[in-house]
């Protein structure tokens, strides 16, 4: 069922599973802050067992741009078009956040980003492969996030 996420008060809802949820919540809810105001989208997610598209999609990303195989269990998904960006999320158990920005018009704008949520290691899969520069925010803590450039057609 999808659930349109809030920033005002942060929830966990269908997080709970996750040994850091509350942090996980709050990076959540830093997104969907991120969208409102910048486009004015109601960021929506669905539990990643009805959305298996986009838990694919990101997979397939990964695996053939990097190598890279995420071991953590897949909570919930976000995919929809906001101007010109496709965009993609995967909210893993772990608190890893992997989100995909494909823009349609403009070629240097497609990427794949990596947010691990406060109080999580850096995964196995992703250690000594990227360097995590670290953000404050008010609703999740301290956010370490990465990037990599998208080379391919998706």
């Amino acid at each position: 069922m999808p659930y349109t996420v809030g920033f005002d008060a942060v929830s966990t809802e269908g997080l709970e599973s996750s040994p850091v949820a509350e942090v996980l919540a709050g990076l959540r809810a830093n997104e969907a802050r991120y969208y409102k105001n910048k486009y004015n989208y109601d960021f929506t997610v669905n539990d990643a067992s009805d959305d298996r598209d986009t838990v694919e999609y990101v997979r397939l990303i990964l695996e053939k741009e990097r190598g890279i195989t995420i071991a953590s269990e897949p909570l919930q998904t976000a995919r929809f078009q906001v101007a010109s960006l496709e965009m993609a999320y995967v909210f893993y158990k772990s608190g890893l956040v992997i989100n995909v920005m494909y823009d349609t018009e403009d070629a240097r704008r497609r990427a794949v980003g990596i947010k691990l949520s406060q109080g999580m290691d850096v995964p196995d899969e992703l250690k000594d492969k990227f360097k995590f520069a670290r953000q404050k925010s008010k609703l999740a803590g301290e956010i370490r996030g990465s990037f990599f450039v998208i080379k391919g057609e998706w």
